[in-house]
């Protein structure tokens, strides 16, 4: 098996030799190039590391990351905002101390305490969020467990209780509130702990002019719910009937949760932060 194996990665550096002069032009990361087709076959890749043969070992493996196997562990990697003990990782919308109380393992929504917001600013990121709609139904539609989750502080995700619950789709749960309607409505009841994953890539702007909108993908409870969505414009609301469109800000701003005057609960938030 061991001669085998020899066998295969000489006769792979051989071709790899023919290919481009020499085995160390290869390992040696040359100067970027087209990638080499012979007989209609791609030998080569480039990425941002360099020039690659398919296949090639000593390409640069992916960093090892322990992943998140029960509920309240973040991945190694993450950068973890609420961990179930204390808020001082967020802030009011002054940047004083945020309102909201901490009860068992989960942070609670404290009517007409406004927003909280995270002390550390992100872009692109994986954000994980658990949620947790009131068990005492009141209300209905958008009045009914109404939060929202907000990328760089202005791109909403909406948290509602929308099991059993009509509105509006383009502002029920996991909706990107004004804009895109969710897959599907995969809701729990009232009271059960939810979650939102969540890949967001940030806008870039030259100026005011925006050169790369947004892009969402959201799963809610495991389920693919906004499938790699490019984001129009912004989500804010602007009335009855809508909503804003884009305005240059800066490359990383807060995550923040919104109150909207219905007692959500929270627990689990952590960030991974993306390369754009």
């Amino acid at each position: 098996m061991q001669r085998v194996l020899w066998t295969v990665i000489l006769t792979g550096i051989a071709g790899w030799a023919a290919g481009c002069g020499s085995v160390q032009g290869l390992l040696g990361r040359p100067e970027v190039e087209k990638p080499l087709m012979t007989g209609g076959e791609t030998r080569f890749l480039e990425d941002a590391s360099g020039r690659w043969g398919v296949h090639d070992v000593n390409r640069p493996a992916p960093p090892v990351v322990t992943p998140f196997t029960q509920a309240g562990k973040a991945p190694s990697d993450a950068i973890v905002l609420f961990n179930g003990t204390d808020l001082s990782q967020w802030t009011n919308p002054s940047g004083g101390p945020a309102k909201w109380v901490v009860k068992a393992d989960y942070m609670e929504a404290v009517r007409d305490s406004g927003p909280i917001k995270t002390k550390q600013r992100f872009g692109s990121c994986q954000l994980h969020v658990e949620f947790a709609t009131p068990a005492r139904v009141q209300g209905r539609g958008q009045g009914r467990g109404n939060s929202g989750v907000f990328l760089q502080d202005n791109y909403e995700i909406q948290v509602l209780d929308s099991y059993d619950n009509a509105t509006y789709p383009d502002g029920q749960c996991a909706a990107l509130y004004g804009r895109s309607v969710p897959l599907v409505n995969v809701c729990a009841k009232p009271g059960e702990w939810q979650s939102y994953d969540i890949i967001f890539h940030r806008p870039l702007f030259d100026g005011d002019r925006v050169t790369r909108k947004a892009t969402f993908t959201v799963l809610q409870n495991g389920v693919l719910v906004q499938d790699h969505v490019v984001l129009s414009g912004g989500t804010g609301w602007r009335g009855s009937s809508a909503i804003s469109n884009y305005e240059a800000h800066e490359d990383k701003l807060p995550i923040s949760l919104q109150d909207h005057g219905n007692p959500l609960r929270y627990r689990n938030i952590w960030v991974r932060e993306l390369k754009d």
